[in-house]
């Protein structure tokens, strides 16, 4: 990068907010996916904005000099969308990490972008409250990242992802020029939905600099339990059972016997390895109904085939639950060197036969794929352990991922349920919006960046 932008960056957010030297750049090179730039493709620049203004001013620069942005919350994203390009400029959020307002009279939190999630949950807790979205990452991710990638997470079954509790947002156009969309009301049709477009759209269209999240009453209660199967498939027969029953749970979760073998290895939280599945289900609300709940709720499971149910008795034990749960992706990342965490999504009574497929295709090509998934909401997390430095297990591996997103959206399903397309899954793109429908997108591109400075190659391909 030239020098005389290196100097300007510096005097826009300081001297200690830049980095430009080799190990600190390589950092910027990955993410949490497998995808890696190359050694042509590091970035020329880091740099840290303190606020929105100093954001304006970088993306104006960028714009003027037509420099590549790549927006970065926490790099905790598996769909390679935060990664550097080129001579790039990487636009780190962290310091942006200030929850600016929590309003208990109108259910709202105002937030800057670098807010760790799991501490913005916490502070709004402590107030009687609730924000549901709960990322696996959400120790580390921040709330800025969740907004661009719309991040689910195991409640997702019962409130819903990101986007269902984004009011409003302030956005960094590419040209620097800085908007702001929804607000603090929960009713507002002024004009088009910006709010909705931007979010999700992976720092394509704008940088996001302040978002106002909805928040909700805080249940006052909730129970957990495990329901053991000696079948994967009865597993996901009792998934769609429970939600056609009219029980709709907080949290419903599935793993398979690969997940549960390692988890117990890993963590040693008395997982039956010899169960083929099991499902980690947790309900929530007033106290006085989650009994009923947790009974019809067994019911079910033990008319699906459960040979066994746990329900956790005090807090510890759900927590123990939950920390199997949370040690899903470290334990089985010690099978093979390299994860690939597809994220897939069906309509829930067609868990069934994406369980199906999933096993038909690993048969076929002769690849380890572990299932877990937020099976609630139909999001199966077909997990694929393999060694990208195989080629031929990789050539296997490619083919395998291509038919998984062909079954997916047969089944009317969708690439991505919480993940993101990235740089990942921009080429099967087209399989669900079609070429008419891609064409559109770009077109929206096209007008809040026409000169594809911000992430570009993410979504779209090069």
């Amino acid at each position: 990068m030239k020098q005389e932008i290196i100097q300007r960056l510096t005097e826009i957010v300081g001297q200690d907010n830049v980095y430009t030297s080799l190990e600190d750049l390589y950092c910027y090179s990955y993410d949490a996916s497998f995808v890696k730039s190359n050694k042509k493709d590091l970035a020329g620049i880091a740099v840290y904005p303190g606020n929105a203004e100093e954001t304006a001013k970088i993306l104006k620069l960028a714009n003027e000099e037509k420099i590549p942005v790549i927006p970065r919350g926490a790099g905790t994203n598996v769909s390679g969308g935060t990664i550097s390009v080129g001579d790039s400029i990487i636009l780190v959020l962290k310091r942006m990490n200030k929850i600016l307002e929590l309003d208990r009279k109108n259910l709202i939190a105002v937030v800057e972008p670098g807010v760790v999630t799991g501490y913005l949950q916490s502070e709004v807790e402590r107030l009687g409250l609730f924000y549901p979205p709960d990322p696996a990452s959400l120790a580390v991710s921040t709330i800025g990242g969740n907004v661009a990638e719309c991040a689910g997470g195991p409640r997702g079954v019962k409130y819903g992802v990101t986007r269902d509790y984004v009011l409003g947002l302030e956005v960094v156009l590419a040209s620097g020029e800085v908007i702001n969309t929804g607000g603090k009301t929960i009713k507002n049709v002024t004009g088009y939905d910006m709010t909705k477009l931007f979010t999700g759209s992976e720092g394509t269209l704008g940088v996001i600099t302040k978002i106002i999240l909805k928040l909700i009453p805080k249940p006052e209660a909730k129970n957990t339990m495990l329901a053991v199967f000696s079948e994967l498939e009865q597993a996901s027969e009792a998934v769609s059972e429970i939600i056609a029953k009219g029980v709709v749970p907080a949290t419903l979760e599935l793993l398979d016997n690969i997940y549960i073998r390692n988890i117990e290895e890993y963590a040693k939280v008395g997982l039956p390895t010899d169960a083929e599945a099991v499902l980690l289900i947790e309900v929530d609300g007033d106290r006085q109904i989650l009994a009923k709940q947790i009974d019809k709720i067994e019911e079910i499971c033990k008319q699906s085939g459960a040979i066994q149910i746990r329900i956790a008795q005090t807090p510890a034990e759900a927590e123990e639950l939950w920390r199997a749960r949370r040690s899903a992706f470290p334990a089985v990342s010690r099978v093979r060197p390299t994860i690939i965490g597809e994220d897939v999504t069906v309509p829930r009574s067609n868990i069934p036969a994406m369980v199906k497929q999933i096993r038909a295709i690993a048969a076929k090509y002769k690849v380890i794929i572990a299932v877990l998934g937020h099976a609630g909401d139909g999001n199966l997390h077909a997990t694929i352990l393999t060694d990208e430095t195989d080629r031929e297990e990789w050539s296997r591996v490619e083919k395998a991922i291509d038919e998984l997103f062909i079954a997916a959206v047969k089944l009317d399903g969708t690439l991505s349920g919480e993940h993101g397309i990235g740089r990942v899954k921009s080429k099967f793109i087209t399989l669900q919006t079609g070429e008419a429908g891609l064409e559109i997108q770009r077109r929206i591109k096209q007008v809040l960046d026409p000169n594809n400075i911000l992430n570009p190659g993410v979504m779209f391909g090069k």
